[in-house]
């Protein structure tokens, strides 16, 4: 058998030659990232569904939610909502939110303030005016609540279900998705609109 066995520096030379398996091991090196890519892919495709169909239920809803006496409809309202995305997203859980505004171009704008030292915010001894009636300042001045007739009303779903897939363990992320969808929709003109001059108060 000894006639058969190759020098070391022949066998070193064929040993790094020799390219059996190499596929293999490259496949090995490459399937983590390629299996990892794929889930992300997938994971993000989910959650667009996902937002896209709350968005979709949401619109439909918030039409119920402008006529009068949907006050006393709101929980009926939002539970449509939530029946409608959980025929996709089974786990999902939806929470709602109303904002009223005297107009749309009210919608998230600071309540108006006397800014005397420039800052941006409204400090101590500053004039303000109250537009929601809370008694204090606010950087959003809509009201909580379905508001009145002709009202603009800001309308927010924030659902969160389970990842879809598992790669929350590979790459560290949180193993659930939170996505937001809103509309904004005036109240039909059932009645006049209820408005009045803000109360002008001093910020504490």
């Amino acid at each position: 058998m000894s006639q058969f066995r190759l020098p070391a520096h022949r066998w070193c030379r064929a040993l790094g030659c020799d390219k059996r398996g190499v596929t293999v091991v490259e496949f090995a090196l490459l399937a983590p990232v390629l299996l990892i890519s794929l889930l992300g892919i997938f994971d993000m495709a989910y959650t667009m569904y996902a937002q896209t169909l709350l968005q979709g239920a949401l619109q439909q809803a918030a039409r119920n939610s402008t006529i009068e006496g949907a006050a006393g409809s709101t929980a009926t309202i939002d539970a449509a909502v939530t029946s409608s995305v959980r025929t996709a997203i089974i786990d999902a859980t939806v929470t709602f939110k109303r904002k009223s505004y005297a107009s749309f171009s009210k919608v998230g704008v600071a309540e108006q303030f006397t800014d005397t030292n420039s800052n941006g915010t409204c400090d101590a001894g500053e004039p303000f005016e109250d537009v929601n009636n809370n008694g204090g300042w606010d950087r959003d001045q809509g009201s909580i609540g379905l508001g009145g007739a002709r009202d603009a009303v800001l309308y927010t779903a924030t659902m969160t279900f389970p990842r879809a897939f598992p790669i929350a363990g590979f790459i560290n992320i949180p193993t659930n998705v939170t996505v937001n969808g809103s509309t904004v929709l005036r109240n039909q003109p059932y009645g006049l609109q209820q408005s009045s001059p803000p109360t002008v108060r001093y910020c504490p």
